[in-house]
């Protein structure tokens, strides 16, 4: 296999390269053939590089910028006035193909701002989409989008999210026809506002999506369907709260396994188990929110993640590198247009 290099915006998130740089160097211990570029404070990237010793060290470059988007930044003077920011150098060394996807735990308004305008969006793309996986019991992961990169959406836009949805399922989980629903507050043809009823009509008469009708939202977790779609402002607090009842439940979880000795001896004979629960519980276990729709690979950590949380989003990057997605989304996009106005 060919080599892949990622470029990583070091400085972003809450954590910047205390965080990045040893996600970067355990990456490279799984990935022999990963190359990255660090873009950021040179002097800081390195006072955490120091620590490590590894003969592959050498597989990492760095592109020294001291300029950073700051996690408050509003988006349109990120744009106009951070243009030797960590971020925006790490997008154009993949607009320049330097580096075949840029992993980033900034600013999202910001990184969304300036993919669109340094990548472009496909042909056919209006909008970039925000897409992240939740757990279901069945312990395959489900697609939502968008999560909050466009806050209103007309039918069109969602009809172009179920098809990257559609796409992205199957290059990562290579999973034929997976199955894509529409999130409304029913299952009902009549239920739901117009955009997501029109969306319903365009889906149905597509022959290359699977799509299975609308979902409520007890029915994120069951597993039934594999890509669920809807606007970044259902999307965005649907995660949020997503988030919040997985800290809770682990939290329960935790303080209940330490209430009474009879409990604490039970659990230390089922600790991997209970382990394995909690990690799957972990909205840490699933970070990676993938930027899709554009002409380049875009990867947004959560900004408070820690090494392990952004070694995941690392490792959706370099599976959608490999597997070509944009290249794959522009494909299925242009066969789906060609069969409706034909």
């Amino acid at each position: 296999m060919k080599n892949l290099t990622l470029a990583l915006d070091a400085m972003g998130g809450d954590h910047g390269p205390y965080i990045t740089v040893p996600a970067a160097v355990q990456a490279l211990k799984s990935h022999p053939n990963l190359h990255f570029i660090l873009v950021g404070d040179k002097t800081e990237i390195n006072r955490y590089l120091s620590a490590h010793t590894e003969d592959f060290l050498h597989r990492i470059e760095i592109v020294h910028t001291t300029e950073v988007v700051a996690m408050n930044d509003r988006p349109i003077h990120a744009l106009r006035f951070k243009k030797n920011s960590s971020m925006r150098l790490a997008l154009e060394l993949v607009k320049d193909g330097r580096a075949q996807a840029c992993v980033s735990a900034g600013n999202t308004g910001a990184l969304m701002a300036m993919s669109k305008v340094i990548l472009k969006t496909l042909p056919g793309i209006d909008r970039p989409a925000l897409v992240s996986c939740l757990p279901a019991v069945t312990g395959e992961p489900v697609y939502l989008l968008d999560l909050g990169a466009n806050v209103a959406c007309d039918s069109e836009t969602l009809f172009q999210f179920a098809v990257m949805g559609s796409v992205l399922c199957e290059a990562i989980h290579q999973k034929a026809h997976p199955k894509v629903a529409l999130l409304n507050v029913g299952i009902e043809e009549n239920k739901g506002n117009g955009q997501v009823q029109e969306a319903g009509q365009i889906l149905q008469h597509t022959d290359q999506i699977n799509y299975v009708g609308f979902v409520e939202g007890d029915e994120l977790y069951t597993g039934k369907v594999d890509v669920i779609v809807c606007d970044g402002f259902v999307g965005n607090i649907t995660l949020k709260t997503s988030e919040g009842i997985a800290k809770l439940l682990v939290h329960q979880l935790k303080t209940g396994l330490k209430d009474g000795f009879v409990v604490r001896l039970l659990s230390k004979l089922i600790a991997p188990r209970i382990q394995n629960v909690l990690s799957k519980m972990n909205p840490d276990h699933y970070n990676g929110a993938s930027l899709i729709g554009l002409r380049g690979i875009v990867v947004k950590s959560h900004g408070n993640a820690d090494e392990a949380a952004f070694l995941q989003a690392i490792n959706l990057a370099a599976t959608e590198a490999k597997r070509r997605l944009p290249e794959m989304i522009n494909d299925r996009l242009e066969s789906i247009l060609l069969d409706i106005n034909s």
